[in-house]
């Protein structure tokens, strides 16, 4: 169970950084237009003749400064997306799509109870009891004041609903909307009651959450000390993401009123203030407590340990030791990123990695003594230091304090880390045994050790038998080029066709197999989605070889020979019902009429081995010469294909239709067709349902003939053609006889 939560917590500490990983663009681009559209910097550096009001490069400046600005505004929208990306194990874009809508939805639902209790009026307007700060717009919606915490509790949610059901397969009416197109589908209903709920317990939540930034705020700085060390203390678990954001982006790390807006958290209060920094004579060191440490021990402090490094290496390892950690020290003077010096030695002498603990978190509650209120992006290098400190001017910031001080951390770890490397012997970089390779290691290395991980054994973790028989079936990993599916079709890409054995396929549940050129369909009907999403996780693991099939005779014969042998299938099994029902009459007959006026044919024509070989369906075809399709029978419209070339429909009688309109019009994605009908809609005989562009159909689709099939038909029914050549839409096309 431990190692358990400390996983799922690692996971949700690497989603956050894709969200955060936005910030350090977004904070240059604030920086830069702030500071030089300021009129006081302007005139400091006289600046006023290209940088003045009216001036090209301050309209361009005063666009950045917005620009930047928007990405802090709706962080919490960036994060409920980034979260569920982050937490969804595959099909990542759908989870990014059903973000966004629950994330609106769930607003949407607390904006309507605010109105609904008379907290908010229906335009807009707070009741005058309504405490400031509990309630907020948020992309445009009036709703409760959550911040980024309302993001991530979208993006947790959604990547559980996500991952959750992504391949959940439903009843073949409805088989449309499993797999992927349920998650947005069942994050709206989940949502919308999750708005509800959190009208009722997030103020309840709002004051706690305010009670503890007090209490944090309230303990100076020892709770500054307290936070550095923790922060830098989870360092090698990965999970200081996680301890810090609530502190950078939320009211625990204290609220401020900055030019009229309630802001919360430290780096978004620093934000406002440098947006707003003409009306600010000082940022707030209270609320850069949480970072402006940094700069001190990443510029100065670490490179002084690198230098320890290197000067304790042996003297024939020196050189390579040297390369090695110049350019470690350089990344952390330059941006910030430390793992390159702090995990060596962590690696090695986990003893130097409790001194850079408590010297950088005392760096935190130093800074904060000294007032130094230098804001950042991501981490404290030299090109932040620059744009939030030097460029601010001393009076806001106080960052020539961070120099003296940093010089001071840079002996302090210089002279510490040799002390203890020689007389502990410790292996840092440079002083490993003879035999063993000079390198910087990574938090991989960490990761490997602590988990005792060995993943060069080659096995597959997941082993799902379906996958791995389609796989063999196709040849192998090392013989599939490409997979994707359409409506009812696995359609996939091989290198070496004469490896697909088809048979070891058909045993899969497949209704057939059919080739063209280096492509491969396997019909496996509505759910394929499912079994797409299924395979291509199992393909990421599997073992990259071509398979080498050792059976022979009736199973080799099989092999390339798809469309005969399924056509001879389908049709045995036709004869074998019609002799079983010889000479009985049928207990009764559903006649289906055709959706489409133009020229009806037996389903064996149609110029696709899949159709014309019933194998997802039997029926009959018409070729459109008008181009409005019509519902068959009064019913319901299941579901329109995305590519709006085909409709799923059921008939009040319960017959499961599938109207394909073309052959490979999918490839089309959508051109020359107009959807007339919904998913779920309700529609009587005759009732249009799609408008055509025939002429342009007819030029770019291989054929305009189109299959209306009966997909769900039992043994006991068969399909009987009533009409052949012209025929009117809504004039009978094919019963269905029903024996007993």
């Amino acid at each position: 169970m431990k190692d358990k939560i400390f996983g799922v917590l690692q996971r949700v500490g690497r989603s956050f950084m894709l969200p955060i990983a936005i910030l350090p663009v977004a904070g240059l681009l604030l920086g830069i237009g702030s500071s030089f559209t300021n009129e006081t910097t302007i005139a400091m550096y006289g600046l006023e003749g290209i940088l003045g009001t009216g001036t090209i490069l301050n309209g361009l400046l005063v666009i950045m400064n917005k620009v930047g600005s928007i990405v802090f505004d709706n962080l919490p929208l960036i994060f409920a997306v980034g979260v569920a990306i982050g937490m969804a194990k595959k099909e990542k874009e759908v989870s990014a799509l059903s973000a966004v809508i629950a994330y609106f939805v769930m607003n949407t639902a607390i904006n309507a109870m605010l109105v609904i209790n008379g907290e908010l009026s229906k335009t807009g307007e707070i009741a005058a009891d309504v405490l400031d700060g509990t309630i907020a717009s948020s992309c445009g919606i009036q709703t409760l004041q959550m911040g980024v915490f309302g993001g991530i509790i979208v993006g947790l949610g959604v990547a559980a609903l996500h991952n959750r059901f992504y391949k959940i397969t439903l009843p073949n009416a409805l088989s449309f909307f499993g797999g992927t197109r349920f998650v947005p589908i069942i994050s709206t209903i989940v949502y919308m009651f999750v708005g509800i709920a959190l009208y009722f317990i997030w103020p309840t939540v709002q004051n706690g959450i305010y009670a503890l930034g007090g209490l944090v705020t309230g303990s100076g700085y020892a709770g500054t000390l307290i936070f550095g060390l923790i922060k830098r203390a989870l360092i090698p678990f990965g999970l200081h993401h996680v301890f810090y954001m609530p502190f950078w982006q939320t009211a625990v790390g204290g609220t401020m009123e900055v030019a009229g807006q309630m802001v919360q958290g430290g780096q978004n209060i620093f934000f406002a203030q440098l947006a707003d920094s003409a009306n600010v004579a000082h940022f707030s060191a209270d609320a850069t407590r949480y970072f402006s440490g940094e700069f001190i021990f990443m510029i100065f402090g670490l490179p002084g340990a690198a230098l320890a490094m290197f000067r304790c290496a042996k003297p024939e390892k020196r050189r390579a030791a040297g390369g090695l950690l110049l350019s470690a020290a350089l990344a952390c003077m330059m941006t910030g990123i430390t793992e390159p010096i702090e995990f060596s030695f962590l690696f090695v002498a986990p003893a130097l990695f409790a001194v850079q603990v408590v010297l950088a978190g005392s760096a935190y509650m130093i800074a904060h003594m000294l007032n130094i209120a230098v804001g950042l992006t991501f981490s404290g290098g030299l090109l932040d230091f620059f744009l939030f400190g030097i460029l601010q001017g001393n009076e806001k910031t106080s960052w020539i304090r961070v120099i003296p001080v940093g010089i001071i951390y840079f002996f302090l770890y210089y002279f510490i880390f040799t002390f203890l490397i020689k007389r502990f012997n410790l292996k840092t970089p440079g002083r490993e045994d003879d035999d063993a390779e000079t390198k910087l290691y990574t938090k991989a290395d960490v990761n490997a050790r602590r988990e005792n991980k060995n993943s060069s054994d080659g096995e597959v973790q997941n082993e799902d038998a379906l996958s791995l028989t389609i796989t063999k079936g196709l040849g192998g990993k090392k013989n599939i080029s490409d997979v994707d599916c359409c409506a009812t079709r696995l359609r996939c890409t091989v290198l070496d066709p004469d490896k697909v054995n088809d048979a070891l396929l058909k045993s899969t549940g497949a209704s057939g197999v059919v080739h063209k050129g280096s492509g491969v369909q396997i019909i496996y009907g509505p759910h394929v989605t499912v079994i797409k999403s299924n395979l291509e996780d199992y393909l990421e693991s599997a073992p990259d070889e071509v398979y080498e099939d050792s059976s022979d005779g009736e199973d080799a014969a099989e092999r390339g020979t798809s469309c005969e042998s399924n056509k001879k299938g389908s049709n045995e099994k036709e004869n074998n019902a019609e002799n079983a029902d010889k000479g009985a009459e049928p207990a009764r007959t559903v006649i289906i009429s055709s959706p489409v006026k133009g020229i009806a044919a037996d389903l064996s024509t149609a110029p696709d081995e899949a159709f014309a070989g019933r194998m997802m369906g039997d029926g009959a075809v018409v070729t459109p010469t008008e181009p409005i399709v019509s519902a068959p029978e009064d019913g319901e419209v299941c579901f329109v294909f995305e590519t709006k070339h085909a409709i799923g429909f059921m008939t009040d009688t319960g017959v499961s239709l599938l109207i394909h309109i073309g052959i490979d019009t999918v490839k089309l994605n959508g051109k020359g067709f107009e959807a007339l009908v919904e998913n779920g809609q309700k529609v009587r005989k005759g009732e249009p349902m799609l408008k055509l562009d025939l002429d342009y159909l007819k030029e770019n689709a291989p054929s305009v003939v189109s299959p209306v099939l009966c997909t769900e038909l039992e043994d006991n029914q068969k399909v009987r053609l009533l009409k052949s050549g012209a025929i009117d839409e809504g004039e009978a096309l094919f019963a269905i006889d029903i024996f007993e």
